[in-house]
Formats: structure tokens, sequence, C-alpha cells
């Protein structure tokens, strides 16, 4: 059985958070500095410590200090002896960096594909209409075999979609041009925030999410003899930690959409790659959402469903949600329903919002009756919380007035030369820093409206007439064959006239005496297979398997 980890005390009271049910998720809520950063270092420390993995996002830059040792300072010290709290035992976690702009961390890139065109619709703010477009987008890639990984292969598809609008309207529907229109000038805003460089390959492994790594014990200085030499019974055995994920978040929040949609991708990523493991002992991984508010802000109603949906299935993939946010309006009830561990910092009732928010937040916490909780939550120093973590039978704890406890890492940044020395001892370094740009929708695509024009000068058909000589019919038939199946080839909606041409071919060619080469009965046998509805499926999904039929190669 894991222990339990430590969150805070008071006196004789203390809460711990027990690991089997840290997958019930949590809150943790309060005005800006009363102390959310700290519970925060510290759950994430608790977790390290059991060796559970962890991802959480640095909004303020400050939370890379998990990494080091921490010294106490003498306020905090001071403070610690008034509240009667024992000084933490100093202790570093280790820990790998991330960006999403590859600045601050290991690059982090998810393909266009593999975020789908529902999250995609979020980013760029579309209304019904166009999201709808941007699915037909989608379906129409995906049914021909164009892969769409980076900004530009998105663009590109567009680009094509809406210049032949006409020949996808009767199997797709109507595409409007300013539908396609609008989702290209989303598309240049992402571009402008940096969101080139999220889109693209290599594409984040979420498995690296989740690694563990030894940590040699500290031998202490006083336990070693004077003469210098080293206690017998050989080495201690190395700890097991979970390694943080920190996220450099301060440059994606001048792009909040971006942001947003990039936790949510990772969450339902993490949702549809582990499997079902039920209840553990410990989580397998720890997600910390923190400005949680951007999650739903103007978040349409389908995508509230999906984010309410992973949130209550992701528990038995044996992930943890923490939501980290000022007010606990800012989650929808249907999430706050799922959210069974609580810390709740100081909020102040200044506005009539401010006031519902306390109310709400005092008569969703399981009561005390020593306790006034919404009196309270306006009264609540730094540092200090009222807490309500489940206990072993799965049931809100009586809420309690504790101090939560300082981390043993570092409060605040770490250096530049230390950062340097995170990426450089990396489990994951040198992996994702160099982007790969392989062929996809847009080489396609850009390759196919140009090979007329790069076509040599001296190539002819094998059926065109010689000099002075006219091409019969025959001729003329064969070739319309091969073009017209290379053409359904490559485009598995083509027109369902292969078979009749090739019936045409076929009599002509009987009539002019002589036999069917290899190439002309493979070109007719092609055509009349895609004159079928079912010889335009197969097509579709040989190329399928073939350009686009798995999410990762």
């Amino acid at each position: 059985m894991t222990d339990p980890i430590l969150v805070a005390a008071h006196g004789e009271t203390q809460c711990h958070l027990l690991p089997a049910l840290a997958n019930r998720h949590g809150l943790i809520t309060g005005a800006t500095g009363t102390g959310k950063t700290i519970t925060l270092q510290k759950l994430a420390e608790g977790f390290s410590a059991i060796g559970v993995p962890v991802f959480m996002a640095d909004i303020k830059g400050d939370l890379t200090g998990i990494s080091q040792a921490g010294k106490l300072s003498p306020k905090v010290a001071g403070i610690l002896q008034e509240r009667g709290l024992a000084e933490p035992e100093p202790t570093a976690c280790p820990t790998t960096l991330w960006d999403v702009f590859g600045e601050q961390g290991h690059p982090v890139r998810a393909t266009i594909s593999d975020m789908g065109p529902l999250l995609l619709g979020r980013m760029l703010d579309l209304n019904d209409t166009q999201q709808g477009v941007l699915q037909l987008v989608f379906k129409i890639a995906d049914d021909n075999g164009l892969l769409l990984l980076d900004l530009k292969d998105l663009r590109a598809m567009l680009q094509h979609v809406g210049d032949n609008a006409k020949n996808f309207t009767t199997e797709y529907g109507n595409i409007s041009p300013a539908s396609v229109g609008a989702i290209q000038r989303g598309l240049m805003q992402v571009e402008e925030q940096g969101g080139d460089r999220f889109f693209g390959e290599p594409m984040f492994d979420i498995a690296d999410l989740m690694q563990t790594a030894d940590v040699p014990p500290k031998t202490p200085a006083a336990s070693a003899p004077q003469g210098g030499s080293a206690p017998r019974g050989g080495p201690s055995t190395p700890t097991r930690k979970g390694v943080i994920n920190i996220l450099a978040a301060d440059k994606l929040m001048n792009a909040p959409r971006l942001y947003a949609t990039f936790l949510l991708w990772m969450l339902s990523e993490l949702f549809e790659t582990l499997p079902e493991v039920g209840d553990l002992d410990k989580p397998k991984l720890v997600f910390f959402f923190d400005e949680a508010h951007l999650l739903f802000k103007d978040a349409p109603t389908a995508l509230v469903e999906r984010i309410e949906l992973v949130v209550r299935l992701v528990r038995s993939k044996g992930v943890g949600v923490y939501f980290v946010t000022q007010n606990p309006l800012d989650v929808p009830d249907t999430v706050l329903g799922q959210l069974g561990n609580r810390v709740q910092h100081a909020l102040r009732a200044f506005t009539p919002r401010d006031q519902k928010a306390v109310k709400s937040a005092a008569e969703t916490m399981r009561a005390n009756p020593g306790l006034d909780i919404a009196t309270a939550i306006t009264e609540l120093g730094v540092g200090e919380a009222l807490v309500s973590l489940l206990d072993d039978k799965g049931r809100p704890a009586v809420t309690q007035r504790v101090f939560v406890l300082p981390p043993g890492s570092q409060i605040g940044p770490i250096t530049p030369e230390q950062r340097q020395k995170l990426l450089a001892d990396s489990l994951v370094a040198g992996v994702y820093e160099k982007a790969v740009d392989r062929e996809s929708a847009y080489e396609r695509l850009k390759g196919r409206s140009a090979a007329p024009a790069n076509a040599p000068a001296g190539k002819s058909s094998a059926h065109e007439a010689a000099p002075g000589r006219e091409r019969t019919m025959a001729e003329e038939a064969a070739d319309a064959v091969k073009s017209g199946a290379g053409g359904a080839t490559r485009d598995a909606a083509g027109s369902a006239g292969g078979g009749w041409l090739g019936d045409i071919a076929d009599g002509m060619l009987k009539g002019s005496g002589r036999k069917d080469s290899i190439l002309e009965t493979v070109a007719k046998s092609a055509a009349r297979t895609i004159g079928s509805s079912v010889g335009r499926e197969i097509i579709r999904g040989v190329l399928g398997s073939l350009l686009g039929g798995s999410r990762r190669r």
C-alpha cells in the first residue's frame, strides 16, 4: 500500500491525500496570491515521491524550482514556527521541460489530423457552418489519402477544396467559399501566434509523460565517521521517483485558445491511448490544468460535453486530473461534480459574482459543525486553506481549516544554466528537437498542379499519331481508358463512366483485329472496377491504408 501524501495540517489535524483515490480528480481554487501555486507544487512533489509522473503547465514561470532542492528562508522558517509546522526536508524532483515553441524546453508537436476538426474549430473560434466545412475538408482529405500534418497541409487542402467546390458538392454537400476564407484567416492568426511550430512531426508521444527515474539516496554527512569511511552495508537503494513534466506556458498564454486546445488535446490523447486499468494503488499520471477557466471560456456545448466525458472516464485509465483556477464558478457544474478532492484558498467577496462564488464553494464542501465555511473562505490567510479530501471509503472528509505544508523543493524559477543542464540530461534529449517534413497533402497537391507544366516536351503518348498519320478511333479510346483509370485512382470520388468507356474501347479494339496489350487489359479492368461504387470504395481503402491509414508511423 502506497503511503498517503500529507498536504496540510493544523495542530493535531492532518489532511492526507490517499494515492488510491487521487484519480478521483481534484480542484484547487483561490484568489491571486493566496497560495495556489505552493499547493500545486506540494502535491506534485508528493506524487513524484511515490513514483507517480506529473504534468503541469508553468503559467508564471516559477514552477521549475521543483527540480532543485529548496533552501528555507528565515521568513518562511519563522512562519512555520509560528504555525507549529515542521520544516520540510530539502528535496529535488526529476524534471523534464517542454515548450510548444521549443525555446525553454523540448518541442511539443501534434499533427493536424490527430488534433481533429473539433479541437481545431475550437481553436479557430468557428461557427457551426464553418465547423461543418472544416469537417468536410478532413473527410475529403481522408477519402483521398492526403495526410494533414502541419498548417501548410491544411491550408493547401482548403485551397484545393475551395477551388474545386463544385466537384465535391454532390458527394459531400455544399462548401461555402466564405467559410473556406474564414478558416484560412483563422489559420493565419494561429500561425502568427506561433501555431506553425506546434503542428508537425515528430509528433509528441504521450508515453513520454509517464516516466520515472532513479534518484540516489542522500547520505547525511553526520552518518559517516570522522575518519571519512562510509558506513558498512553498502550504498542504499535508490528511490524511484515520478518525473515532473513542466510545460513552459508564459508565452503560450498570449495565445489562450492555442493553450486551451493543446491541453485538451493532451487529455484526449491520454484517454484514447491508455488501456483500462480500473482502480490502482496509485495513479499512472496526474495532470494539472492551471488557469482552468481558459478551457471553458466561450467553449461550445459539444466541447464541454467532450471534456466532461473524458474527465468522467479517464479515471479508469489511471489518470488523475486537477483543475487550478481562481473561481470555482469557472468550472461547469457537470465537470465540478467529478472532482472529489478539494483545496479551497481565500476568496474575496468584493462583487456580486464573488459573493456567489463564496456561497457556491461553501455549499459544495462537506459541512463541519464547528466551522462556518462561508465566513472562513473570506478570512483565510496566505497559505491557509479549507481542505476536504476523500477518505478510504471514497467519501469527502469533513472540511478542515488548515495550513498547506511548504514543498521541500525550491520555490521560484531556476537559472538559465540550470535549465540548460536539465535539457541536456533529459530522458528525451535529442528526440524532438529536429522537425521532420515528409510528403503530405501540401506536397502532393502542389506537385499535382505543377505536373503538366513540368512534363518533358519530348515525351508523348504510346499511341500518339506518327507524323502524317491520323490516330485511329481505337487508339483514342484506349488512351481515354488509361487516362480515366489514372484520374479515378488519384481521386476516389472519380466519375462512374469508366465501365462504359472500357466497353467501347474493348469493342473497338476487337474490331481492329489485334489483341489487347497487357497495359490495355489492366487499364480497362481498372476502369470497369472504378466505374462501380464498390470499386471506388476499394481504391479509397487502398489509398487510405497506403497513405494515411495509420495515425503514427
